[in-house]
């Protein structure tokens, strides 16, 4: 019976909308995401302003473990704590409040005369103008309501008896008038600590149930991530929290000298409020400010207050906060801005609060987990594309200016030749897979070599620390452009060889650049190979390893006597697999950057300094 072969089954073909399916299957889990969010924040935010507290409160718990104490006690402690500091703030407040309203009376004479001074200032007529106007359209208003009433008084045949009566309020309703605006924000605060209670104690098995919701496959790596978002965000909460401390320290102090009353109520009112981004700080100077107006007959204590806030605000912003929290938020300026607006869209003040910690934990998740990637790319402050992916696109728009500009900032911390080699080197191979790609086109191939150029001529001025001695008395047959450097293919090796001739001309060997087409087995004959001593092919692809072999094959017959190496920029470390076609080139090296290379016609170089000393 003869065998039957069973063809292999090739898979549907992918249709071309199928791209567009998931783009808009993502929009839509987006929109329902986004809706959630508003429709459930009653739930979600009490929520997350208790995971908010817990993450704050981890620190202090954990130093109550370390006296012995269990986790239960530990969490009632630490509830404890904030219960008490909530009670003794808000006694503070209501005190200070109190003074400052029974003293307020005191302060109209002041107010009085700035009003009257501002309005000799800007004119009496227009605030006159103002008042009559706003007059004007009340009696318009008023006399609508008139009409209407006569209306109908007149349509009504009977007149409507009028009753008064004495309104009896129960206690019951003098409660509810009172302490009901009290309701809400207590039993949000009491609603919170008891989250923050259970999310404490609960907490290990909080964790296993969402690395088992979310990356039961990747244990590891949803563990880091959940990690870092925790240490990440205690050390910026307890980051915060100190500073906006010292902040109302010394705010509180400076409010002292300069004699404004009840400078204890406005540090802390200017410690909170400094929780708040953007608008917290300039809420908490208008009470003081507004203050200064009615405690000063002048206006000297009002600049002194702007002038304190500014000041303070300014140093603790531009200077300590970069300084102290580093790289440990992880957003960009742009991402903080963008959060602070979305998150006040959706949950209003509390969203403002919430905007930079949430933030922060989608950034750190992003990181971590695939399917989130965008979040980090969008959000964090690493940059979006590596160096050598910049430096391409600066190429691509012919702008070596700004791409030697990134190049001194890498050079601050690298020498020349590991920029050549892990950047400039890594930008052509970019370009070369897009040649193979069949997206590069000649001309942009030539505007990239130009580039190149470009860069290499604003670097010139540049010494390279890894240069400790350049070669010097060479002999005279080496002084005349000894090593001649081959582009392999096209403008693309090309670029890359003047790589290589710039950092040979810094070790003190001159070189030159000829193109792919003077070696072509129509044109090498009439090749200029007049005092060469070393040939270097450049190669960022072969494409195939015949062209290579043909090649080097030409050049040693054109130069029977001089050592040809081959530098095959994207080779890369491991190359086992191209062995054969690499010894098919029949050279006498084959190098993979610029430092190997570098070495091996120094080496020439040296060994015919020290024959010529010899003899």
């Amino acid at each position: 019976m003869a065998d039957v072969k069973i063809a292999p089954i090739s898979p549907p073909p992918v249709p071309a909308t199928s791209g567009l399916t998931t783009k808009f299957m993502m929009a839509v889990i987006a929109a329902i995401v986004v809706g959630g969010l508003y429709m459930g924040r009653p739930v979600l935010m009490p929520l997350a302003l208790a995971v908010l507290m817990s993450f704050a409160l981890a620190p202090l718990v954990t130093l109550l473990r370390y006296t012995r104490m269990g986790q239960m006690p530990a969490v009632l402690a630490s509830l404890a704590m904030v219960l008490v500091l909530v009670t003794g703030l808000g006694i503070f407040v209501g005190t200070q409040i109190t003074g400052l309203a029974a003293d307020l009376p005191s302060y109209q004479t002041n107010l009085a005369a700035k009003i009257k001074l501002v309005q000799g200032a800007t004119g009496r007529g227009v605030f006159a103008r103002l008042n009559q106007t706003v007059q004007q359209l009340a009696d318009q208003i008023a006399g609508e309501r008139e009409q209407r009433v006569q209306v109908t008084a007149q349509q009504t045949e009977k007149p409507i008896p009028v009753v008064i009566r004495r309104s009896v309020v129960t206690p019951v309703e003098m409660a509810q008038a009172f302490l009901g605006p009290l309701l809400e924000p207590l039993g949000l605060i009491a609603l919170v600590l008891v989250l923050v209670g259970f999310i404490m104690l609960q907490r290990d098995d909080l964790r296993d149930r969402f690395v088992r919701l979310a990356g039961s496959r990747d244990m590891q790596r949803t563990t880091v991530a959940l990690d870092e978002a925790a240490t990440r965000l205690s050390r910026y909460l307890a980051l915060q929290t100190a500073i906006n401390a010292c902040f109302g320290l010394v705010i509180g102090a400076g409010l002292y000298l300069i004699d404004i009353p009840n400078a204890g109520l406005w540090a802390m009112l200017a410690m909170l409020m400094r929780f708040v981004p953007y608008v917290g700080v300039p809420i908490a100077f208008v009470f003081p400010a507004v203050l200064a107006l009615a405690v000063d007959p002048g206006w000297a204590q009002l600049a002194w207050v702007a002038a304190l806030f500014a000041s303070i605000e300014a140093v603790v912003g531009q200077m300590i906060e970069p300084f102290v929290y580093g790289r440990s938020m992880g957003l960009s300026a742009v991402a903080v801005v963008a959060a602070a607006v979305f998150w006040t869209w959706l949950w209003g003040p509390v969203g403002l609060l919430l905007s930079t910690p949430l933030t922060m934990c989608f950034v750190v998740l992003g990181r971590h987990i695939e399917a989130l990637k965008f979040l980090d790319v969008m959000l964090g402050d690493s940059p979006p594309l590596a160096i050598e992916e910049s430096l391409y696109l600066r190429m691509l728009a012919e702008d070596p200016d700004d791409a030697t500009d990134d190049a001194e900032d890498f050079l601050k911390s690298n020498t020349l030749s590991v920029y050549y080699d892990e950047v400039a080197a890594r930008a052509l191979m970019l370009a070369q897979h897009d040649v193979n790609r069949g997206v590069l086109d000649p001309l942009h191939q030539a505007r990239i070599r130009d580039a190149i150029k470009g860069l290499i001529a604003n670097l010139g001025e540049r010494k390279d620390k890894s240069i400790t001695n350049a070669l010097t008395d060479l002999p005279a047959a080496w002084n005349n452009q000894p090593v001649l450097c081959v582009a392999g293919r096209g403008p693309l090796d090309e670029a890359a060889a003047m790589l290589l001739l710039d950092m040979l001309a810094r070790h003190g060997v001159s070189a030159r650049i000829v193109s792919s087409d003077q070696t072509s087995a129509a044109q090498i004959e009439g090749l200029d190979v007049e005092g060469v001593k070393v040939v270097c092919v450049s190669y960022l692809e072969p494409g195939t390893y015949k062209n290579a072999r043909y090649q080097v094959r030409r050049l040693r017959k054109r130069l029977p006597d001089a050592p040809v190496l081959a530098i095959f920029w994207g080779l890369g470390a491991d190359h086992s697999r191209y062995l054969d076609g690499i010894e098919a080139t029949e050279c006498d090296a084959v190098t993979t950057g610029l430092k190997e290379t570098i070495r091996h016609v120094v080496g020439y170089a040296t060994k015919a300094r020290t024959q010529f000393a010899a003899e």
